[in-house]
């Protein structure tokens, strides 16, 4: 009997967009199992902590249907993609593509993989044609101005964006705003 085909769809999702969600359906379709790997990335200054992002993800892919769930497993990862792959025993890595400028780091990354581990094979799939244009980042930074995001994540992801911006002590708006403001580099001594 072969061996079940696990793939590692890694990313910080932070939000889990729709974007996200169209590559984790489509691709759960093709494998036999497929993890979606949420990486820590601290370097991002993610919205939202490690936990509360695979909650998200665990959250929107029960709202999906139950044959394409139930081939979907959530987890956190902190180490190297290929040695989490070795772990869960993965030999595919998927990834979306939402336009040409992703193709180039996405191809050297798969490079790079590749020469970590030549077992594992880097599967692309285009962003469906209403999702090539979202991102995470610009999701934040829309929802963060006070902008409407529901056409790009869904309500549950919109509620949690509002009340996290919410708690914010001023209010993201004022907190950019003071961001924004002219600094005045200290006088050096003559």
């Amino acid at each position: 009997m072969a061996s079940p085909r696990i793939a590692i769809y890694p990313g910080t999702f932070d939000p889990v967009t729709n974007g996200h969600l169209d590559i984790i359906s489509r691709g759960a379709r093709l494998v036999d199992r497929l993890i979606v790997a949420v990486a820590v990335n601290a370097g991002k200054g993610p919205l939202f902590e490690l936990a509360e992002r695979v909650a998200l993800l665990e959250d929107e892919i029960a709202h999906l249907p139950a044959d394409i769930a139930a081939r979907i497993e959530v987890r956190p990862f902190k180490s190297l993609l290929m040695a989490f792959a070795q772990e869960c025993g993965a030999r595919i890595i998927l990834r979306g593509l939402r336009a040409v400028s992703d193709f180039e780091y996405e191809f050297q990354m798969a490079g790079m993989n590749h020469r970590l581990d030549a077992s594992v094979e880097t599967v692309f799939l285009m962003a469906s044609e209403t999702h090539q244009f979202i991102s995470s980042r610009f999701v934040k930074e829309i929802a963060r101005l006070g902008g409407d995001v529901s056409s790009f994540v869904t309500p549950r992801v919109v509620d949690r964006m509002a009340s996290r911006f919410a708690a914010t002590d001023a209010g993201p708006a004022a907190a950019d705003a003071a961001s924004t403001l002219p600094q005045i580099a200290p006088r050096t001594p003559i």
